[in-house]
C-alpha cells in the first residue's frame, strides 16, 4: 500500500470509530473517591485522576463524583474541588457531581462553584443534583442545616439554581446574580433513588440519573414514571434517563468475584453499621444468610465476571429499560484491576449499542 492509500485507510479507520462510538449507548464512570485499607486520602485523590485520565483514554462520556460526609471509606465530599483537581490533568473528558447534595447548600453557592468550573473548562461540567444529605443527623447538624425542611425545599432550590445559571434577563434582572455562573447554562441532572426525583426531572424536564447501584427497588418505577411524566423544557426536548449499574470485569469469572467482594463487604459494613475503609478482596467470602438477605438485593444492579457476561448482564438490563446511558461504579481495592476492568467494559459496548440501535 503506498502513501496516499495509508492516509485514506487511516482516516477511514478513525471515521469508521467516530461512527461506532456515535452509534453506542454512552458508558460514563461514577468515583467516590474511595480511600482503601492500608492506604490514604491523598493516594484516593491519585487515583481519581488515573481513573479519569484512563477513562478519558478509553472514551468513556464522563466522570461524576459524589458528596458524602463523614465515612472513612469516601473522600469525595468537597465534590466541586476534586472535580477542579481531576479537570486540570485531563483534558476533554465530562466532569460532574453525582451529585451535590444540595439541602446542605445554599444554590448561589453552588451556582458559583460550578460556574466557576464551567468558566475554567468550558463545556466540560455537569452538575448532578441530590435531595439526601449524605450523612445521618450528625452530620446535618455539623453542616448547620435544618434537615427535613432543607429537604422540602429540594423542588424551589432547584428552581432557584437554574436561574442563576441562566442568561441574564433585562426585563426582569435577578435581585442576585451569580458571578461567576450567570449564563454558563451548566448541564443540570436530577439524582434520586425513588419515585420523588423521577417526578420532580420530568417536570423540570431535565435528565434523570438514577442509583441502582446501591438502591435498585424502584428502578423500573421510576424509569416509567420519568418517561411518562416528562416534560419538554427548554433543557431537553426528550427524556434521558441515566441509570447507575456496579461493574466488575476481569479476564475470568473467577477474578471477577474475588474483586466483587470489596464491595459486598461494604454492603455488609452498611447493613450492619460497622462501615470502614474500603477493604481488600477475598476469596469465598461467607456472609451470613440473615444479613446477605439485605444485601443481595442492594447488589441487584451489578454486573461480575468476564466481558462476555458483562456484556450480556448490560444487554439485558437495556433490553429491560432501554437507559440513554449507563454510568458504571467500579469500586474495586486495586487501582490496576478497576482500570482493567474499564478496558474490558469498553470493550464491550458497542454490543450494547448495536441493541440500542437495532431497537
Amino acid at each position: 500500500m503506498d502513501g496516499k492509500c495509508q492516509v485514506i485507510a487511516a482516516v477511514a479507520a478513525r471515521t469508521l470509530t467516530a461512527y461506532l462510538r456515535a452509534m453506542s449507548i454512552p458508558f460514563s464512570i461514577l468515583d467516590l473517591a474511595r480511600v482503601v485499607e492500608g492506604g490514604n486520602i491523598a493516594q484516593s485523590f491519585d487515583e481519581c485522576v488515573s481513573t479519569a485520565q484512563a477513562a478519558e483514554r478509553l472514551g468513556y462520556d464522563r466522570v461524576w463524583y459524589a458528596e458524602h460526609h463523614n465515612m472513612a471509606s469516601v473522600a469525595s465530599s468537597a465534590t466541586s474541588v476534586l472535580i477542579a483537581h481531576v479537570a486540570a490533568q485531563t483534558k476533554s473528558i465530562r466532569l460532574g457531581s453525582g451529585g451535590v447534595m444540595l439541602p446542605n447548600h445554599s444554590p448561589l453557592t453552588i451556582a458559583e462553584q460550578f460556574g466557576t468550573l464551567a468558566t475554567l473548562h468550558p463545556g466540560r461540567i455537569d452538575l448532578g443534583l441530590g435531595r439526601a444529605p449524605g450523612g445521618d443527623q450528625n452530620v446535618i447538624r455539623a453542616l448547620r442545616k435544618d434537615g427535613p425542611a432543607a429537604a422540602q425545599r429540594f423542588p424551589q432550590d432547584v428552581v432557584e439554581l437554574l436561574s442563576y445559571l441562566s442568561e441574564p434577563d433585562a426585563d426582569a434582572p435577578l435581585p442576585v446574580r451569580a458571578i461567576p455562573g450567570e449564563g454558563t447554562q451548566v448541564p443540570v441532572w436530577i439524582l434520586g433513588s425513588s419515585l420523588f426525583g423521577a417526578q420532580l426531572a420530568a417536570h423540570l424536564g431535565l435528565p434523570y440519573a438514577f442509583a441502582s447501584h446501591f438502591a435498585p427497588r424502584q428502578l423500573f418505577d421510576a424509569a416509567e414514571t420519568y418517561r411518562r411524566e416528562f416534560q419538554p423544557s427548554q433543557y431537553l426536548d426528550k427524556p434521558y434517563f441515566m441509570m447507575a449499574c456496579n461493574v466488575f470485569a476481569a479476564e475470568t469469572e473467577a477474578e471477577a468475584q474475588f474483586h466483587f467482594s470489596t464491595l459486598i463487604q461494604a454492603f455488609v459494613g452498611m447493613v450492619t453499621n460497622m462501615r470502614g475503609l474500603v477493604k481488600a478482596p477475598v476469596h469465598d467470602l461467607k456472609v451470613p444468610p440473615q444479613i446477605a438477605a439485605h444485601v443481595e438485593p442492594m447488589l441487584a444492579g451489578s454486573a461480575v465476571g468476564t466481558p462476555d457476561q458483562i456484556a450480556e448482564r448490560l444487554s439485558s438490563l437495556y433490553d429491560q429499560l432501554q437507559p440513554d446511558e449507563f454510568i458504571l461504579s467500579m469500586p474495586f481495592y486495586d487501582q490496576a484491576a478497576r482500570v482493567k476492568s474499564m478496558e474490558l467494559t469498553m470493550g464491550i459496548r458497542d454490543q450494547i449499542g448495536s441493541k440500542k440501535h437495532a431497537a
